[in-house]
């Protein structure tokens, strides 16, 4: 894997006109780069901050049909539901197979505190196994109280009757969009991160170019496209109204908020569902990267809004907690918290929960192509849907179909399951470091450490799996400009505890 030169990047940017130019470095984004270099297409990306910045990385780390939204299509009756339930289901089996990696099965369990929730819950995911189809994972199946009780010893037993699992799939958001990315910038795509899109021109009343803000030194720069694609998520009425100010909102936004806990909440490394809240939501208590989720909150919000949880969704997040587990959550100190906002398309309705996870393709008046909603299990499908409206609208000559069905990412190559063993064995690597960079980096662990040499193999932090190595390669391969973007992107740990990626930072500062 070749060095990831930003201001090599920023010259290509000016040197040609693209097939296509994707704003926006989250998912859909990155899905779309992608999709659109593999068919041989031209492609450039700006994102005004870093890449996974936003909504992208502050997801609840799974990728999954949506137990709830399938209650819904049962209940309501609700086609629109089953369909998404349906789709995300296809979509989970393929991004397991080309990102092994880094998405990886999840045993969910779902409580019961009376009989007939036990036979509701039963039936319900008897439906989702029947909805996966030839891609089920694994089928449902009953629990005992003891069962539920060895994967979380701390559950409130009184009442449970027992409870039923399931499986869907977790994952690393923010490194999955930078594997997109650098997947695609294997295949041709010119990408650059903190790139401010503050305008366009205009050639016989179609969109031809953007005029982009370096925002790390001010400079400005002018991307050519023959069609350009906002892939802004929560911002994507902004660029709307940047291409037309008669553009009227297409989106409502929900906040979704999560408190990071420590492992001893998910001991099993096994999901917790609880079935229900007081807003008739479902909240998970989910292992990820040995800490544990807690999440999320679906409230109302605005693009000013703080991305962090508002004192009273953090205390609803623990009130919920503490009314299913036999263990005082004042004791427990919240190792982080952070919140994301959902880009829902607009309707009618007043509560955002019950808003279908649906997405939508669009072209503008001057040929701005949006893409608007939809979530993170859908994103490589969105892209695939966004490139062939392109295609159509600009009139493009890909040089073949859509391959990111079975397009391997970077970082497949090399990975197996006893990855982690081998390098142990051949760089004398701790248990937790050897997992943590197979799961980050997948087969690219052992180029990463055979380039470090013995200093990089060091850990940085007590406690914490991450190397010296680590920083260097986010730096110079995955187009790391601040300590923020390593920390909370690259590393991780700026989401997970927050006073020890202070620490570290103190101490990324002193070594740069």
């Amino acid at each position: 894997m070749k060095k990831l030169c930003r201001n090599q990047q920023l010259k290509q940017l000016g040197s040609q006109t693209f097939d296509i130019l994707v704003i926006g470095g989250g998912a859909t984004g990155a899905g779309i780069a992608l999709d659109a270099a593999s068919r041989g297409l031209s492609v450039a990306l700006v994102e005004r901050n870093d890449f996974a910045s936003g909504t992208s990385s502050h997801s609840s780390k799974l990728i999954h049909g949506g137990v709830r939204y399938l209650e819904a299509a049962v209940t309501r009756l609700d086609l629109a539901q089953w369909r998404l339930v349906r789709e995300a289901l296809r979509e989970r089996a393929i991004l397991l197979d080309i990102a092994p990696h880094l998405i990886r099965p999840l045993r969910t369990l779902v409580p019961a505190r009376s009989w007939y929730q036990l036979l509701r819950h039963r039936i319900g995911l008897w439906l989702y196994d029947r909805a996966a189809g030839r891609t089920l994972i694994a089928p449902s199946t009953l629990l005992s109280c003891q069962q539920m009780l060895a994967s979380f010893p701390h559950l409130e037993s009184t009442r449970l009757k027992g409870g039923v699992a399931y499986h869907d799939a977790s994952f690393d958001d923010a490194r999955m969009v930078i594997s997109l990315l650098l997947t695609a910038v294997q295949r041709g795509a010119v990408i650059a991160n903190h790139m401010e899109t503050e305008g366009f021109e205009e050639t016989n009343g179609r969109l031809s170019a953007a005029r982009v803000t370096n925002r790390l030194d001010g400079s400005r720069h002018q991307v050519r496209a023959r069609v350009i694609i906002n892939a802004t998520g929560p911002y994507s009425d902004h660029l709307r109204q940047l291409e037309h100010p008669a553009n009227k909102s297409r989106l409502t936004l929900s906040r979704g908020s999560h408190l990071v806990l420590d492992k001893s909440w998910s001991p099993a490394n096994d999901a917790l569902l609880i079935p229900s809240t007081s807003d008739g939501r479902v909240l998970f208590v989910l292992p990820w990267q040995g800490h544990t989720l807690i999440g999320t909150t679906d409230v109302p919000a605005s693009i000013q809004d703080d991305l962090l949880p508002a004192r009273e969704e953090e205390q609803y997040l623990l009130d919920h907690l503490q009314q299913w587990f036999a263990v005082d959550t004042c004791t427990h100190n919240i190792l982080a918290r952070w919140a994301g906002l959902r880009p829902l398309i607009a309707t009618s309705a007043t509560d955002t929960a019950g808003i279908v996870r649906e997405h939508l393709v669009e072209t503008g008046r001057k040929g701005l192509v949006s893409v608007l909603g939809g979530k993170w299990t859908t994103y490589r499908k969105m892209a695939e849907e966004a490139v062939d409206h392109a295609i159509v609208t600009a009139r493009l000559q890909p040089s073949g179909p859509c391959v990111t069905r079975t397009l391997k990412l970077l970082g497949t190559e090399g990975y197996t399951p006893g990855l982690a063993g081998q390098l142990m064995t051949g760089f004398g690597l701790a248990e937790d470091i050897a997992l943590h960079l197979v799961h980050a980096y997948g087969g690219l662990a052992q180029t990463l450490l055979e380039h470090a040499g013995q200093q990089g193999h060091r850990r940085l932090l007590a406690g914490h799996p991450y190397i010296r190595a680590e920083i260097a390669w986010a730096r110079e391969r995955e187009m790391a400009m601040t300590n923020e973007d390593i920390l909370l992107r690259r590393l991780r740990i700026g989401m997970l505890d927050e006073q020890a990626a202070c620490r570290l930072a103190a101490r990324i500062a002193l070594e740069t």
